[in-house]
């Protein structure tokens, strides 16, 4: 897979030919039975006779099922039904199932062949769930209900009782995607990542810690977004960073042009070690807040109001004469704020370089916090997770939903302008 985005619009191009395939079905099946016989077949029946469990569509649904394996079983055996068989393999009666399904359970009965090589695709062997109610397991469970809550939801809303352990099956079917997907290769250049962490509680040795999940958020040279990967650490900090800039790297990445980053003490050093070139720009709005830490709250309106111009400056320059200004104000009483900014000096005035449009791309780490809480949206009902494994599959699933609400950057054109002229050829667009 090589990006989420491309991944969910694939998604989408199969969901639109399953609708149209389904669409011409619709008309063929309304040719076949004129509206005028449809409420003579209706006529006298009550709601849930109808859309009941047992009901009418229930039952049509079934006889749709049946029609389609014996299609499937007729081409496996190649002659239909009466027809002269091809060899010695033939059918060999059917054998009652019950499916859940969107509308409830489903009665049917599944075709056979006498040497038992007939594997149906609709309904394969010892399937009792159609492939949607296991997408809206996953639904549910991505939108941060928990088992037991999707186990009694799915019995009132269909009648299928479908147990926990049947659940857990489902949603554990993902580790395999989710295993390809941190390992996946990435793209050779990234504009722009955005590096942050959140803290999950997990249980571990009978006790329950917080646990960092480090992520990583490219946005590409088309500027579309992706999730690069996933990582676990008892902490946060540069080291294990470091570890994770190096997977980025084996895993395909050769630059990153600017890495915008939350002031991690030696998160910058990090970086440049892994990848020397890149511009690490810290979080603009993370340090106004850690500046602020240091000021009595009757000044802080008016020592934020005085820190603006900075931040807001047409370049570096004129950056460092407002922060001299804001030093001669306020530093006498408050030299913790103002030695905060000259810190990080070397790491807070790279996005002054760029043009606008570009600045508010890279001038904070909103795009990421964003990211932060959709997932967070799916774990907050949970009080822990009972290891790891859990977590990751929630956090994974989460991002693929939050990924289907993604859209594509209408304003990228000025930023890819940007980018090719203040990086000339390391910049691919």
């Amino acid at each position: 897979m090589k990006t989420i985005k491309s991944d969910g619009e694939r998604d989408r191009e199969r969901s639109a030919r399953a609708q149209s395939a389904s669409d011409e079905a619709a008309q063929r099946l309304a040719g076949l039975l004129p509206e005028e016989a449809l409420q003579d077949a209706l006529k006298g029946l009550a709601p849930e006779e109808i859309t009941g469990p047992g009901g009418l569509l229930t039952q049509l649904a079934g006889r749709v099922i049946e029609t389609a394996l014996g299609a499937e079983l007729g081409e496996h055996l190649g002659h239909p039904p009466g027809g002269r068989p091809a060899g010695a393999n033939v059918r060999n009666g059917a054998g009652a199932k019950t499916v859940r399904t969107d509308l409830g359970p489903v009665e049917i009965r599944t075709p056979r062949d006498r040497d038992g090589s007939f594997d149906p695709k609709l309904v394969g062997k010892r399937q009792t769930r159609l492939a949607g109610l296991d997408d809206k397991i996953l639904g549910l469970y991505a939108g941060g209900m928990t088992v037991r809550d999707i186990s009694a939801h799915l019995a009132e809303l269909y009648d299928v009782d479908i147990g926990r352990d049947t659940i857990s099956r489902v949603t554990d079917a993902v580790l395999e995607d989710v295993a390809a997907w941190r390992t996946r290769p990435l793209e050779r250049v990234y504009p722009i990542v955005y590096f942050d962490a959140m803290f999950v509680k997990v249980r571990e040795d009978r006790s329950v810690r917080s646990r960092a999940c480090y992520l990583a958020l490219g946005v590409t040279s088309d500027g579309d977004r992706e999730v690069l990967g996933l990582w676990w650490q008892e902490t946060e900090g540069a080291k294990f960073w470091l570890a994770v800039l190096n997977d980025l790297k084996r895993r395909g990445v050769d630059d990153v042009l600017i890495a915008c980053v939350d002031g991690l003490k030696g998160f910058p050093d990090a970086i440049e070690a892994t990848f020397p070139q890149t511009w690490v720009q810290t979080c603009i709005v993370h340090l106004i807040r850690s500046s602020l830490r240091y000021v009595n709250y009757r000044d802080r309106k008016k020592v934020a109001s005085a820190l603006r111009p900075i931040y807001t400056a047409a370049n570096a320059d004129e950056a460092l004469l407002e922060l001299e200004r804001f030093e001669a104000e306020w530093g006498t009483r408050y030299p913790p704020t103002a030695q905060a900014w000259r810190r990080d000096w070397q790491h807070v005035i790279p996005f002054l370089a760029l043009p606008d449009e570009l600045r508010r791309a890279v001038y904070t780490t909103n795009t990421i916090e964003g990211l932060h809480r959709q997932v967070r949206k799916a774990i907050k009902t949970r009080g822990h997770f009972p290891d790891e494994q859990a977590a990751t599959k929630l956090i994974w699933l989460a991002i693929m939903r939050a990924d289907a609400k993604w859209q594509r950057n209408r304003t990228w054109t000025a930023p890819r302008a940007a980018l090719k002229i203040h990086f000339g050829d390391r910049f691919p667009g």
